[in-house]
């Protein structure tokens, strides 16, 4: 029964039994001759396969440098709104690899505020996309965020109107207005 190796670490290579000093030149140069030559392999084997780079290999480099960007502008949106630090860095990674596609180097302008607008624009569409169905005031989104977040500290639901310094009936004024999002629906076939 053969046993099946995982990772594979060479032997190292023997010295030929019969080792001679390298060979030198007049001026004092290694000579052709004390150059090894590599093993023998059936044709085809040990070859590897030389791949094309991919196309947008150098555009995914440059996007990869600035995740900070990509980590100070999630962070911005996550402070300002109830969605995720993670789901907004994903959608702000989305916009630093459109703007690593588009960018010119030869346009004079730097890297990182063309960057900034893409990364903040696939932002603000995503909020878009999935904010609300209504206009809602700012004020009244911005309670709404503060009481999610106070309730994933930990403060009981019927506190929240005094802790945020608003009536019970405005309280349930906002959260009306507030959870009242746009659903997509699948196009009818």
């Amino acid at each position: 029964m053969q046993q099946l190796l995982l990772f594979h670490t060479p032997a190292p290579l023997a010295d030929p039994p019969e080792a001679k000093a390298p060979e030198t030149n007049s001026t004092g140069q290694l000579t052709a001759a004390h150059v090894p030559t590599a093993p023998a392999t059936p044709t085809g084997a040990g070859r590897r396969r030389c791949r094309t780079p991919h196309p947008r290999a150098a555009a995914h480099a440059l996007a990869l440098q600035h995740l900070d960007l990509a980590d100070a502008i999630a962070g911005n949106f996550a402070r300002r709104t109830i969605h995720p630090f993670e789901d907004l860095r994903q959608v702000a990674i989305i916009g630093l690899l459109k703007a690593a596609e588009r960018f010119k180097p030869s346009g004079g302008r730097p890297f990182r505020p063309y960057a900034r607008t893409y990364a903040n624009g696939e932002i603000i569409h995503y909020l878009r996309d999935s904010g609300f169905a209504i206009k809602v005031p700012l004020s009244w989104r911005d309670l709404h965020a503060s009481s999610r977040k106070l309730l994933r500290q930990g403060v009981p639901p019927g506190q929240l109107p005094q802790r945020l310094g608003i009536t019970p009936e405005r309280w349930q004024e906002i959260q009306e207005a507030c959870s009242v999002t746009l659903v997509a629906l699948p196009p009818e076939t």
